[in-house]
């Protein structure tokens, strides 16, 4: 494979993906003018919009974009860390990610070492262990906390459906909890609106 052939594979792929993650409709890279070794990128946001310059779109796909070259651009077989890549994105954009990794995964043989804070994310990767679409041998999954003052790695521990056995205790907050007081806090709202 050419030189020529693998930039139009990274650019199939990024493009493919961020249609995937519905940050835009097209995506192009073409030179700035005949003969040139410098490019642009074009964008259209939906089928009936302009094509404009990266710049001119939002901020997702701008932050999204290295990660997604970054990842099909590497030689097969590299290590990837990557930092809350999920920062500022779309709670859906945040769960694509995991799809992402795991096609980059399958398909370049990838390594990728991730510090996320997203639950969107760690929820489609249960999912998707759960569907057998990505094996939990695959995936080791620690939790970091401080302990006098030193960082602790604490290995969370999956089944073969996706489930932490050993989650800990209200990290992403108590979801159960907030919508039954949510419902409590309704429901005597709605008594003392109630005629006498």
């Amino acid at each position: 494979m050419g030189k020529g052939d693998w930039s139009r594979t990274v650019e199939e792929h990024v493009a493919h993906w961020l249609k995937e993650l519905g940050l835009i409709y097209s995506f192009k890279v073409q030179p700035i003018a005949p003969n040139r070794k410098e490019y642009e990128v074009r964008i259209q946001r939906t089928a009936e919009s302009a094509s404009v310059f990266l710049t001119d779109v939002g901020f997702g796909v701008s932050q999204i974009l290295p990660v997604l070259v970054l990842l099909f651009y590497v030689p097969e077989g590299s290590t990837v860390i990557l930092e809350q890549p999920e920062i500022h994105l779309h709670p859906a954009v945040q769960a694509g990610l995991a799809d992402v990794f795991i096609d980059a995964i399958k398909r370049r043989k990838l390594q990728i070492i991730l510090e996320s804070h997203s639950e969107h994310l760690l929820q489609r990767l249960q999912r998707r262990m759960a569907e057998e679409l990505i094996a939990p041998d695959d995936i080791k999954l620690y939790f970091t906390s401080i302990e006098a003052g030193k960082s602790k790695l604490t290995p969370l521990e999956l089944d073969e459906y996706g489930n932490i056995n050993n989650w800990p205790e209200g990290f992403f907050g108590d979801t159960m909890g907030e919508a039954a007081a949510m419902m409590k806090a309704e429901m005597e709202r709605r008594m003392r609106q109630q005629p006498s």
